[in-house]
């Protein structure tokens, strides 16, 4: 096991910038750092992960974490990484997307450890109390324009030829994310700030008043922003982020999205989002490698996070899900599934909808195969069928088989398969 947080940052390849000695102080019994969050979305996404799985090692290491929600710098808009403003949220949004992001994290961090228990805090409590007037006089003195206008995230939108420009919203969220951990060291002795990299300037900021204000030194340290070796952009799929909420992406589609990593992503991930150790991940790399057509490095880190992001049953469930699909199964496979893990397998597959009352009405077998669609002619049906190609909830068919002896899955659903690769679904509604 690695000495400290640091070095078990550092041999992740966790760590893109930090403040000098940070790691010699990371070597002290016990201390408090906090990563926040701006609740702009009802949900985190799996580049939000990251934070919290660096928050989990420093909590394992015998530290202090604190997770911030930004319910208040969540309504002037960070300009980290963006080329425009973000469109403001209104305090009602903000206090329901806060109300699930709490949910999502509790899965990460333990709040009831006796030793360091983690701490969940959200910065409109004190923000929302601040008067305009002493505030800029107290804490705006202490950073000039200059100093704040020479970071990257300032400079990059009011650079010649963007059109946005900065509003001075944007342009004071600099000075109160530096005032979060003023308030932060003042009030819980909290000596580390953390984030991903393009935080830098906005940390460094909160190190700047801290010094200007009291004296006394604070750290901060930042992570690299996960890329994929392809050149697409990391947790984005066609149909959008990857989302740590079941509504907004599935379990099954979170599994399969991890599934589906390159072998060369998978060696950096399993770095990255699991707590694995280095002798696991060293050896697992190494058998993945002289076997890579086992997938060993995707099954393992699809596994371990969709159980910490979901839970053990989702895993069991998406698993077998998956062999269904992929593997053999049957009618008792496809019913045994919940009705959503179903539907997530075969949701880009062609289907077609069939009244109850049509369906009752349909004679025999070929008929049916008629009303679906999914065969191009007549002629077609029963050539497949005297191939033996045809498939009925996972069931090898012919055309002697007895129509009526159909269980519908779900008591609504039939899939059909046409070979190997080819799917169809009917849905008797």
């Amino acid at each position: 096991m690695p000495k400290n947080f640091f070095e078990e940052l550092k041999w992740r390849g966790l760590i893109q910038d930090s403040t000098p000695s940070i790691d010699e102080e990371l070597d002290k019994n016990s201390l408090i750092a906090y990563i926040g969050f701006d609740p702009t979305s009802d949900s985190l996404h799996i580049g939000s992960l990251v934070q919290l799985i660096i928050l989990k090692h420093f909590q394992e290491y015998g530290h202090k974490p604190i997770l911030l929600i930004g319910g208040a710098t969540a309504m002037i808009g960070d300009p980290s990484g963006k080329s425009k403003e973000r469109n403001l949220l209104d305090q009602n949004e903000i206090s329901e997307n806060i109300t699930q992001i709490k949910n999502q994290v509790a899965k990460f961090l333990d709040f009831k450890n006796s030793k360091n228990p983690a701490l969940m805090l959200n910065n409109y409590d004190w923000i929302s109390e601040l008067n305009i007037i002493d505030f800029f006089r107290d804490y705006g003195k202490s950073l000039t324009v200059n100093y704040m206008m020479s970071k990257e995230s300032v400079k990059k939108r009011i650079s010649p030829g963007q059109s946005e420009g900065m509003s001075f919203t944007e342009f004071t969220y600099q000075l109160f994310q530096a005032y979060d951990f003023y308030h932060l060291h003042k009030n819980y002795d909290c000596k580390i700030q953390m984030g991903g990299s393009d935080q830098w300037g906005n940390i460094t900021s909160g190190i700047e008043l801290i010094r200007k204000k009291t004296g006394q030194k604070s750290f901060a340290l930042t992570c690299p922003l996960i890329t994929k070796s392809d050149g697409s952009k990391f947790g984005k799929t066609e149909e959008g982020n990857v989302w740590l909420d079941r509504n907004k992406t599935s379990p099954y589609k979170f599994y399969q999205y991890w599934l589906n990593s390159s072998d060369k992503d998978s060696e950096n991930y399993i770095k990255i989002f699991t707590m694995a150790d280095k002798n696991y991940i060293d050896k697992l790399i190494s058998d993945h490698r002289t076997k890579p057509h086992q997938r060993l490095l995707q099954k393992f880190i699809a596994n371990e996070l969709t159980q910490m992001v979901h839970s053990k049953e989702d895993l069991e469930n998406v698993i077998k899900a998956s062999e269904i699909f992929f593997g053999k199964s049957n009618y008792k496979d496809l019913n045994e599934i919940p009705e959503d893990v179903f539907l997530d397998i075969f949701e880009d597959v062609p289907s077609v909808k069939i009244s109850k009352s049509d369906y009752d009405s349909i004679p025999n077998f070929e008929k049916f195969l008629q009303a679906t669609g999914f065969f191009k002619s007549n002629s077609d049906i029963r050539r497949s069928l005297s191939e033996n190609s045809v498939m009925i909830n996972k069931e090898r068919v012919n055309d002697d088989f007895d129509f009526k002896s159909i269980s519908l899955i779900k008591k609504k659903y039939i899939l059909l398969q046409r070979g190997k690769k080819n799917y169809f679904l009917v849905n008797i509604n």
